[in-house]
């Protein structure tokens, strides 16, 4: 057996996994073995590109699955840091509980992932929504409706 690596997979029923491999060659048929899969499906919307995770197997409590190659139509290794890290927080939540929803921002192009933390929260900035203090908006809306009512 080789080392284990991060890869995204397309069985010949057109879905597409992610998950942790390990190549198991010890035998005549060669297997896939795959820790913690998780289907991933790319979703448009008005907003922009999402991507859409899910759990591969739903109704069954294992992490580890078999699969053969002539089940494979493709698979890549990923170094994609953002898909990984979606991974591993949707895996992470998962074994603890969490919420499981997880998908990726609104983004321009597919290869640039903005990975939400657990529970949905995400990393506030000026692009996300923050653009100001709350002293600082309190003190610009006080002078607003000041100026109104002296009007």
């Amino acid at each position: 057996m080789d080392e284990e690596f991060y890869a995204v997979i397309k069985l010949v029923s057109g879905e597409e996994i992610l998950s942790v491999v390990l190549v198991d060659d010890s035998t005549d048929d060669t297997l896939l073995v795959l820790q913690n899969p998780i289907m991933i499906k790319m979703m448009n919307s008005s907003t922009g590109i999402y991507l859409k995770v899910k759990p591969w197997m739903e109704l069954v409590e294992d992490d580890i699955y078999f699969i053969k190659l002539d089940k494979v139509l493709t698979m890549t290794e990923t170094t994609n840091e953002k898909l990984i890290e979606l991974y591993k927080n949707y895996i992470e939540d998962d074994d603890t509980g969490g919420t499981n929803t997880y998908s990726a921002s609104p983004t321009s192009s597919p290869t640039s992932i903005d990975v939400y933390k657990r529970s949905g929260e995400v990393n506030v900035s000026e692009q996300k929504g923050y653009i100001t203090s709350v002293e600082d908006a309190r003190e610009t809306l006080e002078k607003i409706f000041k100026i109104s009512k002296e009007s």
